[in-house]
């Protein structure tokens, strides 16, 4: 499953990242009312902030700007969106080899939003140019494996400018096709 994939589904509601019921059911190859079935029939793995039940303003929201969602427009039920906890559970629900495949894309990919998450922060707490470098250099290939997966990386360049005690960093990842 290709980490890109995943995370355009990724949408930020009510303060958490979330991918909806509609996005879930695709990655994992099923309708979308098997998913909200496998919800109903397990209400003891989904507590409180497992799931969220999309408002009509954050459904008026995510239809406007997100394309994929389009279709949600005219549909009469308010989306719900799974927290990656609640990702994980669903997994353990549904059993099939593409359940398993997406299962382990999606724990790739949060992970990975949260290692990039916590570096970027920590390029902006530290002083030190070294760290700093190497902070910019990991975060670089996290968003590199995050958005061309098909590609393996076979150099990076990192330039720290200072410009009047503004600092400016640049990071480029070099990749070429993988070979299958």
């Amino acid at each position: 499953m290709e980490l890109q994939k995943i995370e355009e589904k990724i949408i930020l509601i009510q303060g958490k990242h979330i991918i909806l019921d509609s996005d879930v059911a695709e990655l994992y190859g099923v309708e979308t009312k098997r998913i909200n079935e496998a919800v109903k029939n397990n209400p003891d793995k989904f507590p409180e902030d497992y799931i969220i039940e999309l408002s009509m303003s954050d459904k008026e929201k995510v239809v406007e700007n997100f394309d994929h969602l389009q279709k949600l427009k005219f549909s009469p039920a308010l989306p719900k969106g799974f927290s990656e906890k609640g990702l994980y559970m669903i997994a353990t629900i549904l059993k099939s080899p593409k359940a398993t495949e997406t299962t382990i894309g999606i724990i790739e990919t949060f992970a990975k939003v949260r290692e990039l998450s916590r570096s970027i922060a920590e390029v902006s707490e530290t002083t030190d140019k070294d760290v700093q470098k190497s902070l910019m250099q990991r975060s670089g290939e996290l968003i590199s494996d995050v958005l061309s997966n098909n590609y393996q990386t076979v150099g990076t360049e990192t330039t720290i400018e200072l410009n009047l005690s503004i600092l400016k960093v640049k990071h480029t990842v070099k990749k070429n096709r993988k070979n299958n």
